[in-house]
């Protein structure tokens, strides 16, 4: 079993910054790549952002707003979201790509945190 625990959610006025952080724990041989995917309401659960374990980043973001880092020692992956709009008001959910032995890998879920853009 491996657990995602998601924190730093909340609600923040139209400019403000977040920083979320999500801490995987339980039974990981190795964590491969880890990221954050958002789910606005009526709309489909799309990527923010991925990290993979050697700092390889994939972004669905073009402004620069978002950045994620994560620290390997503390099996955490974070998202710094910077100058934050309305339109990023959504769930926020985080995923690890899990080697839970040598030959199983498991793509886990955390169980999101809202993130509420609004003055």
């Amino acid at each position: 079993q491996v657990q995602l625990v998601e924190s730093g959610g909340g609600l923040v006025q139209p400019g403000g910054s977040l920083r979320l952080s999500c801490a995987a724990s339980g039974s990981i041989f190795r964590l491969n790549a880890m990221g954050w995917y958002r789910q606005a309401p009526g709309k489909q659960r799309e990527l923010v952002s991925t990290i993979t374990s050697g700092g390889r980043i994939t972004s669905a973001d073009s402004t620069g707003r978002f950045t994620i880092s994560r620290d390997n020692a503390k099996n955490t992956v974070y998202l710094q979201m910077n100058s934050l709009k309305p339109e990023d008001t959504a769930v926020y959910y985080c995923n690890a790509d899990v080697q839970v032995t040598a030959y199983q890998r498991v793509s886990n879920w955390g169980q999101g945190t809202q993130v509420t853009v609004s003055s």
